[in-house]
């Protein structure tokens, strides 16, 4: 298996000067590579304390410079906050620098402070998305931009400098809602799954993404990539005290947010399915789906951690696990034992694991 590592930069509580929390997570990025880690990754969000990297692949590019073997993925860009054309040069001046460790990793968008900071209407953001995505996904494969769609129009230009090598295999996207996961097949885009609802759910969606990714794309689709907040000790009590306090304080930055209290989603155009979740929380109340969450999550001893990343495998045959270590204002000095912890004693027998027939 390929394992990666993802940053952050999330100021929960604001506990630290902003400053702080990028030292920090600079440390535990220039970390990654000498542990064995196969990956780096980053996630774009604006204008809060719940993350902020608010431009993915300058980060990542920085990065570029400071290592020689990682890959280095987005987690994700929000195409409809952005330019297409603009994303694709950035993708394409990434991968010349890394010497084509660039994967790609593009979302919808979720949270209305930031589409409201834009001043992008949320409801357009599903046909912004699929729009950008394919002129991003034709661009980096062919090294030409051009597009006429319902809202994107692109007149003809070339990508300079040209895309390093193909991107094909190097493109993904998340997928929450069902709509979404159907979406990623009919664009050719791999699945990045972030675990937030019942495995049985994203298994039968799995299903028909791929039969639907065949029939268009006349090819299997990619594994899919599963993100993880994880925490690795080598005493049970002590990682599910860490697990409960920590993914906790993470689940309520989500809740704080995405407005989860909020009835907003249930009547914004292409955010229903978000909708129906508000309803479950206020039918199952916080602290239910709180916990259902955590249970999503990876943390454990070691061969906790193991047994867990298997098993979400042989659920959705993942090749690709993605650990984030840093959340919810967990102590740093914790982060780095643990994530020192996975990458000796889990990491190994993970990239043991051959690749499914």
């Amino acid at each position: 298996m390929h394992v990666g590592t993802s940053t952050f930069f999330q100021n929960f509580g604001k506990a630290m000067t902003d400053l702080e929390v990028y030292q920090n997570e600079l440390r535990l990025a220039d970390l990654c590579e000498p542990l064995g880690y196969d990956s780096i990754w980053a996630v774009e969000h604006h204008f809060t304390d719940y993350t902020m990297c608010p431009d993915v692949l300058q980060f990542l590019s920085y990065m570029a410079g400071r290592t020689e073997r990682v890959q280095l993925g987005s987690m994700v860009v929000v195409l409809p906050w952005h330019n297409p054309l603009r994303i694709a040069e950035q993708f394409s001046v990434l991968d010349h620098l890394s010497g084509g460790r660039a994967v790609v990793g593009v979302g919808r968008g979720l949270g209305r402070v930031e589409f409201d900071g834009f001043q992008v209407d949320m409801a357009e953001s599903r046909t912004r998305f699929s729009e950008s995505a394919k002129l991003l996904v034709d661009a980096l494969e062919d090294g030409v931009a051009e597009f006429d769609g319902e809202l994107i129009k692109q007149p003809r230009v070339d990508i300079r400098p040209k895309p390093y090598k193909s991107f094909k295999g190097r493109t993904y996207a998340a997928a929450v809602s069902p709509e979404s996961s159907l979406a990623l097949a009919q664009l050719g885009l791999g699945m990045l799954i972030i675990p937030q609802k019942p495995w049985s759910e994203v298994e039968n969606e799995l299903k028909a993404y791929r039969e639907i990714f065949q029939e268009v794309n006349g090819a299997p689709a990619p594994p899919p990539i599963v993100v993880g907040f994880t925490f690795c000790h080598e005493d049970e009590d002590t990682a599910r005290e860490m697990a409960s306090e920590f993914v906790g304080n993470y689940w309520d930055s989500i809740m704080d947010h995405y407005e989860f209290r909020s009835d907003h989603l249930k009547t914004t155009k292409g955010y229903e399915y978000y909708g129906k979740f508000t309803e479950k929380i206020e039918k199952y109340g916080n602290q239910d789906v709180k916990d259902f969450f955590l249970d999503l999550q990876v943390w454990g001893t070691p061969e906790q951690c193991y047994e867990k990343i298997m098993t979400t495998r042989s659920r959705v045959g993942s090749e690709t696990y993605l650990a984030a270590f840093s959340f919810g204002g967990m102590p740093y000095g914790e982060v780095e034992k643990s994530m020192r912890l996975f990458a000796e004693k889990v990491l190994p027998r993970l990239k043991e694991v051959p690749a499914a027939v």
